[in-house]
């Protein structure tokens, strides 16, 4: 099976540019990666058996006309995800201010990376798969924000498309003068091919994580928490009518392997014609679970650190922060599989 890659020009909101479409010759599966938004893979679908497309990444019906970047597809967030306290970062003595751009305007959320334009740099296809590589470095591509965070930095990352998965790979490199903290987080939202269902209620989620960041107005206090009964997920059930916005951690080290990677999830619905597993490098450590208000899609998001990571270090609490030395690199992925229910 051949794969390819097509480029057109498409619009959303004040923005136009190249749009990827990653997809097998025979047209049985397809992504679809913007990089004038953030590099998003906007949609990640497969051929149902009528002919019609159905998506697994889901979304908003108006992106076209309110391309809002972190409500739909696989936005990325970065040099931070989740939200960082009254949006500052002290760092070696410094402090940095953040814009406050979260629902509340008190905090800073999701760094610079989803709602920015990205460089593609390469681009390519095979007989197993296709792909599209975008990179985004600071003093190139948001010169502005330079004096707002310790380092500069590049960070790229490749969209892989195969028959039966959509790969994410990323490598962060510190191209600056000085450490470069971070931590990255990918922010998808999924929805099952084969459900006619008006909401997300009857999915039923499997998550491998035994705590939670205890949280206050959004923000993690520092605790770590056994799970509450209605938020343990370790076996599956239906999601129900809960109302998420929770950071999960303490993924055991025994949990499920799939070439090389652990299982973070399992997405499924007793009518959906295939599930979605999760799976992670070392790295990836927190798991957010999100349900928008429309309740259309549920966001299933692998964290390498928690919320406001970069305070919680800095008061001595393990969160996943990471700091890498000037000319240092670190690369890790996330895998999403389409498995195919059996008839």
């Amino acid at each position: 099976m051949a794969f390819e890659v097509h480029i057109s020009q498409k619009q959303a909101g004040d923005r136009t540019g190249d749009v990827y479409e990653l997809t097998d010759a025979a047209g049985t599966v397809r992504a679809e990666v913007w990089p004038q938004w953030g590099f998003n893979c906007l949609r990640w679908q497969v051929r149902q058996d009528d002919g019609r497309w159905a998506d697994i990444i889901f979304t908003m019906p108006d992106w076209e006309s309110n391309p809002v970047p972190t409500r739909s597809g696989h936005p990325i967030l970065f040099p931070f995800p989740g939200r960082l306290r009254d949006g500052k970062l002290r760092f070696e003595g410094q402090e940095y201010q953040l814009p406050l751009n979260d629902s509340t305007k008190q905090h800073a959320i999701h760094g610079f990376t989803p709602r920015n334009p990205w460089r593609v740099i390469e681009w390519n296809a095979d007989e197993d798969s296709a792909f599209v590589t975008g990179e985004f470095n600071l003093a190139k591509d948001l010169p502005a924000a330079l004096p707002t965070w310790p380092s500069d930095f590049k960070l790229t990352v490749t969209y892989r498309l195969f028959k039966n998965k959509l790969r994410v790979e990323a490598s962060v490199e510190n191209v600056g003068s000085k450490p470069l903290p971070f931590g990255i987080g990918y922010h998808p939202y999924f929805r099952l091919p084969g459900v006619n269902d008006t909401n997300i209620n009857d999915h039923v989620l499997q998550a491998n994580v035994t705590e939670l960041w205890e949280a206050e107005n959004n923000l993690p206090t520092g605790n770590r928490i056994p799970l509450p009964q209605k938020l343990d997920f370790r076996d599956p059930k239906p999601i129900g009518t809960m109302e998420l916005d929770n950071v999960f951690t303490s993924i055991p080290t025994d949990s499920s392997r799939v070439a090389g990677m652990g299982e973070l999830a399992v997405l499924s619905h007793p009518e959906a014609t295939g599930c979605v597993q999760f799976l992670i490098s070392p790295s990836f450590r927190e798991l957010v679970l999100f349900t928008p208000a429309h309740r259309h899609a549920i966001a299933i998001e692998p964290y390498t650190c928690s919320a406001d990571a970069s305070n919680l270090a800095a008061r001595g609490i393990e969160s996943g922060w990471k700091v890498i030395p000037v000319g240092s690199k670190w690369s890790e992925s996330v895998e999403y599989r389409w498995i195919v229910a059996e008839l």
